[in-house]
């Protein structure tokens, strides 16, 4: 397979074919992301990707789904995008899955009618980064979009029938803004109401500016407890009419997996029961990215 650069892929993509279509992130302006600094956006010619697929197709008879690399594949143009797809549905015939990641900017370039002929061949699920619904944190990241366009993107990924899994980051708005962060970001999940929500825990990364801003002072990381308790208010406030909620990454303290809405209430209690001492939390070296 033909990669380059840093290569990421949700952690449920880890037993899939990553077939890199594109290299970076076209927004790449993130604050907390590190994941490709340096590393200049492009599409990968289609001569290159073609191969990749038939290198699969001898190489990967196991493996039931794909996801296509790296940071928003949603962006490339339609009718490339749609070749891809028809390629993997001829050469993996035996693949029941395709991911991507998913921009604001890379659904918004598509139509309700685009999105739903890429369902119908193969693309199952979106991954999408909202990381909060506050807007006044959304602009300090510098996520490209507010809380408004998040919830009529994430609709719009929905009413086309893929799969929508979103990810949200516990501490992202520091301290003074920590209860609004987890407000606001549980009434947009439940405004998006997606199939899946992965909290994860932020990991301040060398080099990146929300790093810089901590250790000049201007960003303050919250405790593990008070992680906790902006997850708890975030589940509280969040109500899905399906979906898992999961904070089992390894950047999380406390791992959790509720089925919405039925297993709300336990996990509150478990939420509780932690930051009552009575459950233990994950020590800081077994923490990860």
């Amino acid at each position: 397979m033909h990669y380059e650069g840093n290569i990421i892929r949700p952690p449920s993509e880890a037993n899939s074919i990553l077939l890199q279509a594109t290299v970076g992130c076209s927004h790449n302006k993130c604050t907390f992301c590190g994941a490709y600094k340096g590393e200049r956006f492009k599409i990968k010619k289609d001569d290159i990707i073609m191969a990749d697929i038939e290198y699969a197709a001898a190489h990967f008879q196991r493996m039931r789904r794909l996801f296509i690399c790296d940071g928003d594949a949603l962006i490339i143009p339609q009718a490339r995008l749609l070749n891809i797809l028809k390629a993997i549905e001829e050469r993996l015939p035996w693949v029941t899955r395709v991911g991507v990641y998913a921009n604001t900017k890379g659904i918004k370039m598509k139509t309700p009618e685009e999105l739903a002929e890429l369902r119908e061949h193969g693309l199952k699920i979106a991954y999408m980064g909202l990381e909060t619904g506050d807007d006044e944190t959304l602009a300090a990241i510098k996520k490209g979009a507010d809380k408004a366009k998040m919830i009529e993107m994430g609709r719009k990924m929905k009413a086309a029938g893929i799969k929508l899994s979103i990810t949200v980051l516990l501490g992202i708005a520091g301290r003074s803004r920590s209860k609004i962060h987890a407000v606001e970001t549980g009434r947009t999940l439940t405004e998006i109401d997606p199939d899946y929500v992965g909290a994860l825990s932020v990991m301040l990364i060398p080099g990146t500016p929300l790093h810089d801003d901590y250790q000049t002072g201007n960003f303050t990381l919250i405790e593990p407890d008070e992680m906790l308790r902006e997850l708890r208010i975030m589940i509280e406030r969040t109500d899905l009419t399906g979906g898992l909620f999961h904070a089992n990454h390894a950047s999380n303290y406390l791992p959790i997996r509720a089925r919405m809405p039925k297993d709300k209430q336990a996990t509150l209690d478990l939420i509780d029961s932690a930051l009552s001492g009575e459950i233990g939390l994950k020590p800081e070296w077994m923490r990860a990215l």
